[in-house]
């Protein structure tokens, strides 16, 4: 593969932001328009303005000067550009920085796979991509382990629950089983991505927060992909027991589909009870938000 040197990359960027403000109108962010304004979309120190950063800096930016550009200012620029999600993480690719709010949607994850998600409840069920990040999920799933919808974007990956999350740590009967399985997993698939900044960045947050993955990541295990049985202690209906399988969306190191299909009469009816529970919360928040209080 070969590598753009940083000069070309430095003038790809610079022409990607000036196409990308020349196509905004001052009033669809919210500024006048002017009697003289010869510049085509907005200018340069109206860009500035609306990401907080200088003005001089900005222009150097645009014209390809050697300089450096953290992810918070790309961030700021995004927002400022009314960048879509691929526009986003093609700026973040060009700067050579990790998007720190990567929203790009997957091209796995189709209205036709939400739908099935749907379909398969109660069946917990998700779908990750290869580095376990949790892309999709229905309503049981979102509640198998720990309130997956309460946390950030950035948190919802296997392994970062596995190794820092109390409640999914908590849940998790085969911990210590568990954890070197996760690390081994992860270091196979990132054999393919050694270079790319959001794998790299997954691995030095984990190193940070736990003293239990770096010991077990400096073992250099791998373990190959595959399901089994899982045994879960949901904290709202206690014990459930599924078999784990993944349905692979591409390559198996790519995108799956991942299952959690119960393996008896007790689970079934536990994540039932879980569906409904999930169903009964979220009615009443819709209600609670409708109240007028007076």
């Amino acid at each position: 593969m070969t590598t753009a040197a940083p000069e070309t990359r430095r003038h790809e960027l610079a022409a990607f932001l000036r196409s990308r403000r020349e196509r905004i109108t001052p009033e669809q962010v919210g500024l006048p328009r002017g009697r003289r304004r010869r510049t085509p979309g907005l200018r340069r120190e109206e860009v500035a303005h609306l990401s907080a950063v200088g003005v001089t800096w900005y222009t150097w930016l645009e014209q390809a000067r050697d300089i450096q550009v953290s992810p918070q200012v790309l961030d700021a620029l995004a927002d400022a550009l009314l960048l879509d999600p691929t526009e986003r993480g093609h700026l973040f690719a060009l700067a050579g920085q990790t998007d720190l709010h990567p929203g790009a949607p997957c091209p796995a994850v189709t209205p036709a796979l939400r739908a099935l998600l749907e379909q398969l409840e109660p069946i917990p069920a998700a779908v990750q991509n290869s580095r376990f990040d949790f892309l999709a999920h229905n309503r049981t799933f979102g509640r198998l382990f720990c309130d997956l919808d309460a946390l950030p974007r950035e948190d919802r990956n296997s392994l970062w629950l596995a190794f820092t999350d109390d409640d999914f740590r908590a849940a998790a009967t085969d911990l210590p089983d568990l954890l070197p399985i996760l690390a081994g997993k992860l270091r196979a698939s990132m054999a393919e991505h050694l270079a790319e900044p959001a794998w790299k960045a997954l691995v030095q947050r984990l190193e940070a927060a736990s003293p239990a993955f770096r010991e077990i990541w400096a073992r250099h295990d791998v373990v190959a992909p595959g399901g089994r049985t899982k045994v879960i202690h949901n904290a709202h209906v206690g014990l459930l027991r599924f078999e784990h399988t993944n349905l692979w969306l591409g390559p198996t190191s790519g995108p799956h589909l991942v299952t959690y299909v119960p393996v008896d009469d007790e689970t079934r009816a536990g994540v039932e009870r879980l569906l409904a529970l999930v169903i009964e919360e979220r009615g009443a928040a819709r209600d609670g938000a409708g109240l007028t209080v007076v």
